[in-house]
C-alpha cells in the first residue's frame, strides 16, 4: 500500500494519464470472474451511447467524492476515427448501380476475404484490398471510377458521400445490452461498505432515464459470490461440529456447554480485527471457521477430564475445579502453539499478505479470548448447569 501511494503521487503530475495498480495474477483472475480489472465497477446499461457516456461522467463524479476511492476511470467510448459512407440513393437508382457494389469498394479499404491459401497444415486467408494511396487519402478514394450497367464509369464521389467522423472505439455488450463501465479501486476501507455508499449516492444523485440501470461488478462481484457460499458453508460446519459433540457425549447439555467456546472465540476475533483496523473479509470468515475448532478443543479437554474425575467419585464442583487446574498446561500449550504459528502470517507484508493477515489476526485474537474464557467461564457454567455423575456412581455402588 505504501508503494502504491508513492507511485500514485509520483504519477499524478502527468496530465491525461490514468493509472490503475494491480498484480498480474490478481488482474487476470478479476477479469475472468467479473470482466473488469478493478475492485469495483459500476456497469451502466442502456441503448444510446451518448446517453451512456453522459451517465458514466455523472457516476465518475460521484465515485470520486466517496472516501476510499482510488484510480477512478471511465472506459473510453469515442475518439476512434470512422469512415462514414452515405449512399446517394437517387443517383444509384438513376444509373442502375447496386448499393452493395459501391459498399464493397469502400470495404476494400480494410480488406475483403476472398479465399484461403494452404501451406501444409497451415491455412492463410487471402485478402484483397485497395492500394495504399487510396487507403490513406480520402480524395484519392473518391476518384475511383465505378462502372455502370450501360458501360459508363462514374467517380465514387458521385455515388456516395465520404467523410471521416469521430466514432466509438469499442461498444461493450452484456446480455444483449450496451454497457459502459466506470472502474475504481478501494483503499483504506472495505469494498462492501464502499459499494453500499456508492449505491445510495448514485441512486440519489444520478438521474437514470427509463430503460437505463446500474449494476455493480469487479472484485465486489467475487466477494458477493463468496459470501453467499459462506452463508451455506459456515452453518454446515458449525452444525457438523455440534453433531459430533452430541454423538461423543450423548448429551445435549454437555454439547451446548462445550460449544459455548465458539462465541467466546468470536469475541476475541472481532476485537482483534477492530484493534488492527481490518474489515471483515472472506479470509477473516475462513479464520473464524478454523477458530471454532480450536475453541471447542479447549473446552473438550476441560469438560472431558472433569467427567473422568466424576466417574472416579469426585463431586461436580470439585471435579470442575481440579480439571481447570490440571488441564491448564495442555490448554495453554495448545493456545500458545496455535497463536505463535499464526504470528508470521499476521505480520506478513509480502505477496498474499492481504489474505493472510485477516485470517491470522482472527485466529490469534480468538485463541486468546477462548482460552481465557475456557479456563475461567466454562468451569463456572459447567458447575452451574452440568450433571453430577458422581451421585449416580455412588447410588449404583450402594445398590451393588
Amino acid at each position: 500500500e505504501e508503494l502504491v501511494t508513492e507511485m500514485s503521487e509520483a504519477l499524478s503530475g502527468f496530465p491525461g494519464m490514468r493509472v490503475i495498480f494491480t498484480q498480474p495474477i490478481e488482474m487476470r483472475m478479476a477479469e475472468m470472474v467479473a470482466g473488469v480489472r478493478a475492485d469495483v465497477a459500476a456497469l451502466i446499461f442502456g441503448d444510446d451511447l451518448e446517453t451512456l457516456e453522459s451517465l458514466a461522467g455523472d457516476v465518475d463524479a460521484v465515485l470520486r467524492t466517496i472516501p476510499g476511492n482510488a484510480d477512478v476511470r471511465v472506459d473510453q467510448l469515442t475518439g476512434q476515427p470512422v469512415l462514414q459512407a452515405d449512399l446517394k440513393e437517387e443517383v444509384l437508382q438513376r444509373y442502375g448501380i447496386a448499393g452493395d457494389d459501391v459498399l464493397d469498394i469502400i470495404e476494400a479499404i480494410g480488406g475483403i476475404e476472398t479465399g484461403e491459401i494452404r501451406e501444409g497444415q497451415k491455412r492463410f486467408d487471402l485478402v484483397v484490398r485497395l492500394d495504399e494511396k487510396y487507403r490513406n487519402d480520402p480524395e484519392a478514394l473518391s476518384s475511383i471510377v465505378v462502372p455502370t450497367p450501360d458501360g459508363q464509369t462514374l467517380p465514387l464521389e458521385r455515388l456516395v458521400d465520404i467523410s471521416f467522423e469521430e466514432g466509438p472505439s469499442t461498444i461493450q455488450r452484456e446480455w444483449g445490452r450496451r454497457r459502459v463501465t466506470v472502474q475504481c479501486n478501494v483503499r483504506g476501507r472495505d469494498i462492501a461498505s464502499f459499494v453500499e455508499e456508492a449505491r445510495k449516492r448514485i441512486a440519489n444523485e444520478v438521474d437514470l432515464p427509463p430503460g437505463y440501470y446500474v449494476d455493480y461488478g469487479g472484485q465486489f462481484q467475487h466477494l458477493v459470490e463468496a459470501r453467499q457460499r459462506l452463508m451455506v458453508v459456515v452453518p454446515m460446519a458449525l452444525g457438523l461440529i455440534f453433531l459430533l459433540l452430541y454423538m461423543s457425549f450423548n448429551s445435549f447439555r454437555d454439547a451446548v456447554l462445550i460449544f459455548s467456546g465458539v462465541p467466546f472465540a468470536v469475541v476475541g476475533g472481532v476485537f482483534s480485527l477492530y484493534w488492527r483496523g481490518m474489515p471483515f473479509s472472506i479470509s477473516a470468515a475462513v479464520g473464524f471457521i478454523a477458530l471454532s475448532g480450536i475453541a471447542i478443543l479447549n473446552g473438550l479437554v476441560v469438560i472431558n477430564y472433569a467427567k473422568t474425575l466424576m466417574s472416579e467419585g469426585e463431586g461436580l464442583k470439585d471435579s470442575v475445579y481440579h480439571s481447570a487446574l490440571r488441564r491448564l498446561r495442555p490448554v495453554l500449550a495448545t493456545a500458545i502453539t496455535d497463536a505463535a504459528g499464526f504470528i508470521p502470517m499476521a505480520l506478513s507484508t509480502g505477496v498474499g499478505a492481504e489474505v493472510q493477515r485477516p485470517l491470522a489476526t482472527v485466529v490469534i485474537g480468538g485463541v486468546i479470548s477462548s482460552t481465557l474464557l475456557t479456563l475461567f467461564v466454562l468451569p463456572v457454567l459447567y458447575s452451574m448447569f452440568g450433571k453430577d455423575l458422581s451421585m449416580n456412581n455412588q447410588s449404583e455402588m450402594e445398590e451393588a
